[in-house]
């Protein structure tokens, strides 16, 4: 298939609707200003912020440290089963809306029992909501168990022990939050225990982290998918074997902006990495404090980088079918809704 070029207007529209996975996604991250506040009044939590309007003036943020603060701040209303039911729920309404067939959804369960909620409470509340959206909206999703890597190894050991009894629940692992100072050899002994376990293994690096951070994230954890990756450039030697490869990374362009990686849109190197033959994705990351989910991620990053083409679109959506961990005939069926979509819009 060799989609011709579009211009703006039919590209847009293309954009967003076109079938496409999201591989990228913290579902603390969706949760928005209203809910936030909805769950603190159900459950009898104080916020320091008066209003919605208030809470949302606060994404003004610097860089990932001064997201994080906020965003830990707005998971302590995540409190019961129905809180991360009702979380999922609201992202998989948006990502049905986005012509999102396919979510691999990464959650944080330090972030919930470092406050003294069960890890049973977190993975029944977002596995119902799962189950609910394949049944009512016929989006498939898998949950990616990650964790902090501005705690031990010692405390992802312990996490991993809790999670084992609900395996049949998530297929994988990562590894975020803050980057820098936390290499990813520093979780090498717990990353070996999960390959062994038969899951899923992927990790957060290249995004504050230099070029090391990707490469050891590769050797030493053996990492099957890079998030983010989009220092990857400094390094032509691993951009080369990342082509190689054929590792995906998982970019999230709104959120770099957000979090200055880039200054602006217009500065992404989103087109670079296309251009060096990688397989790239676009994810929305933490789209209720970055600014929008995953079509506003095409959208926005199309409008700003005039470059990209209906051929980098199709490129794109086809990508997060390939790199996700869904069986081979879910990825067939897909692609095949994919080029349906751009022989309809020929």
């Amino acid at each position: 298939m060799n989609p011709a070029h579009d211009t703006s207007t039919g590209l847009d529209a293309l954009l967003r609707a076109m079938p496409k996975a999201e591989l990228h996604i913290h579902i603390e991250g969706s949760l928005e200003p209203e809910l936030i506040f909805a769950l603190a009044q159900r459950n009898g939590v104080g916020l320091p912020y008066a209003s919605v309007e208030a809470l949302r003036a606060a994404y003004a943020f610097t860089d990932l440290q001064s997201f994080l603060d906020i965003y830990y701040a707005g998971a302590s209303v995540l409190q019961k089963e129905a809180d991360f039911n009702d979380m999922a729920s609201a992202y998989f309404q948006r990502a049905a809306a986005d012509h999102v067939v396919h979510a691999e959804i990464f959650f944080d369960p330090q972030t919930h029992t470092d406050r003294g909620v069960p890890f049973a409470t977190v993975i029944q509340g977002l596995a119902r909501a799962c189950a609910r959206a394949r049944a009512e909206l016929g989006i498939s999703s898998q949950l990616i168990l990650c964790f902090l890597r501005h705690l031990s190894e010692e405390a992802a050991f312990a996490t991993l022990e809790q999670a084992l009894p609900w395996r049949a629940h998530f297929i994988g692992v990562g590894l975020d939050s803050s980057e820098r100072g936390h290499p990813p050899e520093k979780f090498a002994r717990v990353f070996a225990r999960c390959r062994e376990l038969g899951l899923q293994l992927v990790a957060h690096a290249g995004e504050e982290g230099p070029p090391p951070y990707i490469w050891n994230a590769l050797d030493v954890l053996h990492v099957q998918r890079i998030d983010h990756g989009v220092r990857c450039l400094e390094d032509p030697a691993l951009v080369q074997r990342l082509a190689v490869e054929g590792v995906p990374l998982t970019v999230c362009p709104l959120s770099n902006v957000k979090l200055r990686v880039f200054g602006t849109m217009a500065e992404h190197n989103l087109p670079a990495l296309l251009a060096a033959g990688l397989c790239v994705t676009v994810n929305s990351d933490d789209p209720a404090y970055f600014g929008g989910y995953v079509n506003q991620n095409f959208v926005e990053t199309f409008a700003a980088l005039p470059q990209l083409t209906r051929q980098h679109a199709y490129t794109l959506a086809r990508n997060s079918f390939k790199a996700s961990f869904a069986p081979p005939e879910d990825k067939a069926r897909w692609t095949a809704k994919l080029d349906a979509a751009f022989a309809a819009a020929a």
